[in-house]
């Protein structure tokens, strides 16, 4: 690759200096010094980039030029953040372009850093983004979260309620509206967005403004289904708890891999459409390339739609709303209909699916009793990421007969 910059630098020069017209006025001794007077520094900065661009190519993405370095955060499936331990006894997190100092109970903070810095955490912590509370809760630490902009009746995992009632955990306004004085009076020493506080980014600057670190998690961005369940090994991390999320992380992700995945072509796997309807009669689905459509096919399935269909690029994300028509004319020939419940509420009978519209007695796997709906927790309840896969996995094998098999998906009669 790099002998082809190379030769391409001559003709890139050629563009950009008329040798020709110079030749004109020069004898060639002349005219040949005058190209190396101009060529040579121009080669040079050229092949320095070319190098750099080269380099970076090769990158693990990690912080390989940070001083001090000892080793990083071994992560199997998460490419949004990294973590490099260093030689004080402190760690360096990278999310996207942001980068913090994570600093130890017993750990001073190095003198003169510039970058923001972020004590271990035991209590007094703002969470905004409502999908990370799970992974708290799987390692023992949801004490640690003290504040909220999930309202109570917005949540659906039972310890969580049970703490926004006890007042263990407090709501204090929407993520782009909190309660700086409440983030003030109680203590906050870290607060944690989702994405969507760049819509507010004024939000994120108060809040900073008031001396707390703020991190914008980046797990909805992760590629593989389990790399979003992954980020419990940064928050272990600033919880002083990294050995308990790495445990945790191997026995969740235990009984994915040990599923035993048919090997026969993709164009011979049962589909699936994932799907609900809304109150105004357009079907919600997932686009191609959403992690859910990815644990379809993680799970030996093939997900009905392509962007195609859809009119969306394969790897576009989340959701989107399609008429009937376009549904019935894709999914009608689907293997397996699951229901989103999370949206439009759970379905418990087949019944219930044709009230919201009578087309549904033609789809077959209406036909073939081969129609399930989630369980509600299913999108809060992070952890259950490899569990899913395991439910689907079964569902397309033949192995779903008993209830207590599955975890987050029951079939409607």
């Amino acid at each position: 690759m790099r002998s082809f910059y190379i030769s391409n630098i001559g003709i890139r020069l050629s563009r950009i200096f008329d040798f020709r017209g110079i030749k004109k006025k020069m004898n060639c001794r002349g005219s040949k010094q005058l190209a190396l007077f101009f060529i040579l520094p121009v080669m040079i900065i050229i092949l320095s980039a070319c190098t750099s661009e080269n380099d970076a190519g090769q990158s693990t993405g990690r912080n390989e030029a940070v001083p001090g370095v000892t080793g990083h955060m071994e992560l199997e499936y998460a490419d949004q953040f990294s973590v490099d331990y260093l030689e004080s006894g402190c760690s360096l997190i990278t999310i996207d372009s942001d980068q913090f100092l994570f600093v130890p109970e017993k750990c001073p903070v190095p003198e003169g850093s510039t970058i923001p810095v972020i004590r271990e955490q035991s209590g007094d912590i703002y969470l905004a983004s409502s999908s990370v509370i799970d992974l708290f809760d799987a390692i023992g630490s949801l004490d640690a979260v003290s504040m909220t902009s999930t309202d109570t009746e917005s949540w659906m995992l039972p310890d969580v309620k049970e703490a926004m009632n006890a007042g263990r955990l407090t709501f204090i306004g929407k993520y782009n509206a909190p309660d700086y004085e409440a983030l003030t009076e109680s203590g906050c020493t870290l607060a944690i967005e989702n994405t969507m506080i760049t819509h507010s980014p004024a939000v994120k600057e108060q809040i900073e403004s008031l001396g707390i670190p703020v991190i914008v998690e980046r797990s909805s961005y992760e590629q593989h289904p389990l790399g979003r369940m992954e980020w419990m090994k940064l928050y272990g991390l600033i919880l002083g708890k990294e050995d308990e999320a790495e445990r945790c992380f191997e026995d969740k992700t235990a009984g994915f891999h040990s599923l035993d995945i048919p090997d026969v072509p993709e164009n011979e796997r049962l589909t699936a459409a994932f799907f609900s309807v809304t109150a105004n009669g357009y079907v919600n689905v997932r686009k191609p390339g959403d992690y859910i459509s990815k644990m379809i096919d993680l799970a030996g399935g093939r997900y009905i739609f392509t962007g195609e269909d859809l009119g969306v690029e394969d790897n576009a994300l989340s959701t989107m709303n399609i008429q009937m028509e376009t549904f019935y004319e894709c999914a009608k020939d689907a293997d397996i209909l699951i229901y989103n419940s999370t949206i439009e509420g759970k379905l418990k009978s087949i019944s219930q699916l044709l009230e919201k519209s009578p087309v549904f007695a033609d789809f077959k796997a209406v036909k073939n009793d081969n129609v399930w709906c989630t369980e509600q927790n299913l999108f809060q309840q992070t952890t259950g990421a490899a569990d899913m896969i395991t439910d689907l996995n079964s569902i397309f094998t033949g192995n779903a007969d008993r209830k207590d098999q599955l975890t987050y998906l029951q079939r409607i009669h």
